[in-house]
Formats: structure tokens, sequence, C-alpha cells
């Protein structure tokens, strides 16, 4: 009876991982494909294809690059970003994303600088993300600060700390193991 107990964890240790990372692509290749894909189920009805909405939604986000860096398109683009910075509430929203997205995505990544945390006089240490080198547009007296993102473990949430600059520590470590890690609760670990 305990070695069928024990064949049993192994084999949900074994095969837990597999199905929970097959289920979560494939529930993501179903959205990415379903942006663009429930119109063109409309259109194509019987000779649509299960992922031709995912190649669409890809073509179209890459000619959209393509034309945003053209003359005449990038100068609409640039009138439509304007017009969404200035529009209140709007502007809260869209700016917000827009930095997001472009802090993962764009040339000057923000998780890219892994720190280390301490607090003293708890005895404990915490790994974040450097976000932000200057925050002194909050307040004269955060000039010697930077923003400091700490994810929380088990989902995408975290907290910002703005921390003294003398109070972190740059850590040598790929900002990809430092999410792993921080995410996983420390479970995640080589």
């Amino acid at each position: 009876m305990k070695n069928l107990l024990k064949y049993f964890i192994n084999g949900l240790l074994t095969i837990l991982p597999i199905v929970l990372a097959v289920y979560i692509i494939y529930k993501i290749f179903g959205f990415l494909d379903s942006i663009l894909g429930n119109l063109l189920k409309d259109v194509l009805k019987e000779d649509y294809i299960p992922g031709i909405g995912l190649i669409t939604t890809i073509v179209l986000i890459t000619v959209l690059g393509w034309m945003s860096t053209q003359y005449i398109s990038g100068k609409i683009f640039r009138l439509i970003d304007r017009v969404l910075e200035k529009t209140p509430f709007v502007k809260t929203v869209y700016t917000v994303i827009k930095d997001t997205v472009h802090s993962i995505f764009g040339e000057k990544r923000s998780f890219s600088t892994v720190v280390l945390i301490e607090y003293p006089e708890l005895n404990m240490k915490s790994v974040g993300f450097v976000t932000t080198e200057d925050v002194s547009s909050l307040g004269e007296e955060l000039a010697d600060h930077v923003a400091v993102y700490i994810p929380q473990t088990f989902q995408i949430a975290g907290f910002t700390f703005l921390v003294p600059k003398e109070r972190i520590k740059i850590l040598d470590v790929k900002p990809e193991e430092a999410m792993k890690f921080l995410l996983s609760g420390g479970v995640a670990t080589k």
C-alpha cells in the first residue's frame, strides 16, 4: 500500500506540471487566436483553420509596427497618441498601459536590474527590480531614491517601494531567474 501511494504521488508530480503547462499554452493560444479569429470565422465559415486568427493578428501587428515608422501613417499614430494623452481619464489609463508595455518590450526595459533590499530592523531581505532610477518628480525628498518593484508570490501583483539608493544592492542575476524565484515563492530554483 505504501508503494502504491508513492507511485501515485510520483505520477502526480510527473503529470501535473505537463498537464498544467499544456492547458495554459492551449488557453493562451485560444485567446490570441480569438482576437481576430472570431471575425474570420464569420467570413471564412467552413474554411476557417484554427490558428489563422493568431497568424492574422501577428501579421496585423507587424504591419502596424511598420506603418508607425512611415512618414504619413507615423504622423497619424503620433496624433492619436497625443489625443489619448490629453483626454481626461483616458490619459491615466492609456499612459499607464503605454509605459508598462514600453518598460517590458521597449528598448529601455525596466525589469533588467535585479536588486536586494535589506530590512536590518527586521533582519530580512527582499529581491526586486529597479523600475525607475529617478523618482524626484514625486518630491524633492525622494531625489536620492529609486523605485523598486517587488512581485507577490503566485500572482502578477506586487508592491513598489521607494528605497534610498544606498540601501539597495545590485545582484548579478538574470531578471528571468529572479522573477521565476519570486513568483514561485522560492520553489523554482536551480
